[in-house]
């Protein structure tokens, strides 16, 4: 399964100890979903952190430990799922010279999309998914979520501060979220007995809806896309 946490604080930004310590208290909100590891990245100079629990499955090792950064050092990876028949891809990195460190699909995303860049590696995929990617050169945050939203994914502002996760838990473990109820959310709670995407149960959330990405630049610009 996997869980993924994280955010991005605009304009105030902690150092860097303090952003690891918050970013592995939300992960570790997500234990259930990934008991076997535990993972942080920090860039506190955009004051970013992607957190990560882990639930090996393909690559029992170190070398499938999240969040993963691509060989180049772009792009960092905090990512929850499975793409099916990843090894046509890997054939097609090698081909390009690329030589993996480890087995897991998570470095063959990563280095997809160092090598064909986020819109032409999602168009090449097929698979159940969620994750963050950190573009280290355009200190960009982008999330993205399969076409058929089978792996979910929150995300939200309280204050200052860009928070996204598994699940709600996650953002309400970061000590700046501040929760309100969504009355028309609660409503559609009380009508479906579910809260259809993209809302959530409190106002400052929202779940990013299936086949959609969303970037968010280091100033806290949001653009939300269709990318199938």
């Amino acid at each position: 399964m996997c869980g993924i946490a994280g955010f991005l604080h605009r304009t105030q930004r902690p150092e860097a100890g303090a952003l690891r310590e918050r970013v592995l208290a939300m992960a570790d909100a997500l234990a259930h979903r990934g008991p076997d590891d535990r993972g942080a990245f920090v860039d506190a100079a955009a004051g970013v952190a992607l957190g990560h629990r882990r639930l090996s499955i393909l690559d029992l090792s170190k070398a499938g430990a999240q969040p993963m950064t691509s060989a180049c050092g772009r792009f960092v990876l905090s990512y929850n799922g499975e793409i099916y028949g990843f090894a046509s891809l890997v054939r097609e990195l090698e081909g390009r010279g690329l030589r993996f460190r480890g087995h897991s699909d998570t470095e063959v995303l990563v280095e997809s999309i160092a090598a064909f860049g986020l819109e032409a590696t999602l168009s090449r995929l097929n698979g159940m998914f969620a994750f963050a990617l950190w573009d280290v050169a355009a200190r960009r945050l982008t999330l993205v979520r399969d076409r058929a939203g089978k792996k979910p994914l929150y995300y939200g502002r309280s204050g200052d501060v860009f928070l996204f996760g598994s699940e709600l838990s996650a953002l309400e473990s970061h000590p700046d979220f501040r929760g309100e109820v969504d009355r028309d959310a609660l409503g559609l709670l009380v009508r479906y007995g579910w809260i259809p995407a993209p809302h959530a149960i409190y106002e400052s959330v929202r779940k990013l809806e299936a086949g959609s990405l969303l970037h968010v630049e280091a100033d806290g610009r949001e653009r939300t896309q269709r990318w199938w």
